[in-house]
């Protein structure tokens, strides 16, 4: 389900009308879990056509010196501490209810943040480009990033 605003401990990078993206969806909790385990639950499988799709992102984004991300691994060992690195992204707070995740670089910063709060599990994610890379790479990324998330909440309802 698509939600109007950020559920309570989510954080976006800036106000919503000085976002370039922006983007709430939820599902109802299948059980009591922490935000990072709703990760886990999510990302616990590839989804189909992921690798290809981030093999596809970092050969034309190596074009424009962008650090390759190689995508998820879905290989967590142990819950993550602020600092920590999950994959292509910076943990940059994390509670029972929330794991806020970033990515900078000079095209863009990227915030996710995955709350596990009223029974609701939601992936809040909200971008700031910086250039007219970043803007021309969040057309595909953003109209794809919907999808994806979905098909990952489907995987914890």
């Amino acid at each position: 389900m698509v939600l109007d605003r950020p559920p309570e401990g989510a954080r976006i990078l800036a106000t919503k009308e000085h976002l370039n993206y922006f983007d709430v969806r939820g599902v109802p909790l299948p059980r009591e879990m922490t935000a990072y385990e709703a990760w886990q639950d999510m990302l616990s499988r590839p989804l189909f056509g992921m690798k290809t799709a981030f093999w596809v992102r970092d050969r034309i984004s190596a074009l424009f010196g962008v650090q390759k991300i190689g995508g998820f691994s879905s290989q967590y060992r142990h819950a993550p501490t602020k600092g920590d690195r999950l994959d292509f992204f910076v943990v940059e707070d994390i509670d029972n209810e929330r794991l806020i995740l970033v990515q900078r670089d000079r095209h863009l910063d990227v915030m996710t943040a995955i709350t596990t709060s009223g029974g609701i599990m939601a992936v809040t994610s909200s971008v700031l480009t910086h250039n007219l890379f970043g803007k021309l790479y969040m057309l595909p990324v953003g109209i794809a990033h919907r999808h994806i998330v979905n098909s990952l909440l489907r995987r914890v309802a």
